[in-house]
C-alpha cells in the first residue's frame, strides 16, 4: 500500500510539474514576445531619425538635402553631399586646394562633375572657363580647401556671384567658405556661410575654423 502511495503522488507531481512546465513555457514565449515588442517600440521611439545626408531634419517633398562644410585648414578635405550621396571628399580622393566644386543637375538630383581649382598655386583662367560652360538649371555646390581665394579675379568673383553668391567679393585669403547656387537663379542664394581668416580669432594657427552647412534646395520645375 504505501509503495502504491507513494507511486500515485510521484505520478501527481510529475503532472503536476509537466503542467506547470508546459504552463511556464507559454507564458515566457508570451512574455517574451511582449517584451519585444515593447522593447522594440521604446527602441524605435528613443533613437534618433536620421536623415539624407545627416541633416537635421528632413526635407520638403520636390527638395534636395545637402549638407557641405569646408577644409579644415590645409589637413582635412572638404564633404560635399547631396540626396545622401557624397560627391566630393578626402577619402573619394577628389577635393584639392583651392575652390571645390560639384554640379548637380536641378531637376533630377543627378552629379553632373566634380572639379577643384587651386587657387593658390594655379591659374584663375580653367575656373573662368569651367564656369562659363554650366548649363541654366545646374545646382553648383562650392568649398574652399587651405586658400581659395588668392589667384580669384574680378570676372571669376563676377560669374560666380551671377550663381547667387554674396560673399564672394570679399572672399580672402584662407577665409572658409561655403556656398549652394545656381545657374539662371534670379535671387541671390540663402545658401552660403563664410568666415574670415583673422590670427586673433582663428581656430588654427594660420586658418578660421571650418564652415558647416545644410538645407534643402528646392527642385527645378518644368
Amino acid at each position: 500500500c504505501f509503495l502504491t502511495g507513494a507511486a500515485k503522488l510521484v505520478v501527481v507531481i510529475a503532472i503536476f510539474l509537466l503542467t506547470f512546465y508546459v504552463i511556464s513555457q507559454v507564458f515566457e514565449i508570451k512574455m517574451d514576445a511582449n517584451l519585444g515588442h515593447i522593447f522594440g517600440k521604446w527602441w524605435l521611439s528613443t533613437k534618433p531619425p536620421r536623415y539624407k545626408c545627416g541633416i537635421s531634419k528632413a526635407c520638403p517633398e520636390k527638395h534636395f538635402a545637402f549638407k557641405m562644410s569646408s577644409g579644415a585648414a590645409n589637413v582635412v578635405g572638404p564633404k560635399i553631399c547631396v540626396e545622401d550621396n557624397v560627391l566630393m571628399s578626402g577619402v573619394k580622393n577628389n577635393v584639392g586646394r583651392g575652390i571645390n566644386m560639384a554640379l548637380v543637375n536641378g531637376k533630377t538630383g543627378e552629379l553632373l562633375d566634380t572639379k577643384f581649382f587651386d587657387m593658390w598655386g594655379g591659374d584663375v583662367a580653367p575656373l573662368i572657363e569651367f564656369l562659363k560652360t554650366i548649363q541654366d538649371g545646374t545646382i553648383v555646390l562650392m568649398a574652399t580647401y587651405d586658400d581659395g581665394a588668392t589667384k580669384l579675379n574680378e570676372e571669376a568673383r563676377k560669374l560666380i556671384a551671377e550663381l547667387g553668391s554674396t560673399s564672394i567679393t570679399n572672399l580672402g585669403f584662407r577665409d572658409n567658405w561655403v556656398f549652394c547656387g545656381g545657374k539662371g537663379i534670379k535671387t541671390k542664394s540663402p545658401f552660403e556661410q563664410h568666415i574670415k581668416n583673422n590670427k586673433d580669432t582663428n581656430k588654427y594657427e594660420g586658418w578660421p575654423e571650418v564652415v558647416e552647412m545644410e538645407g534643402c534646395i528646392p527642385q527645378k520645375q518644368e
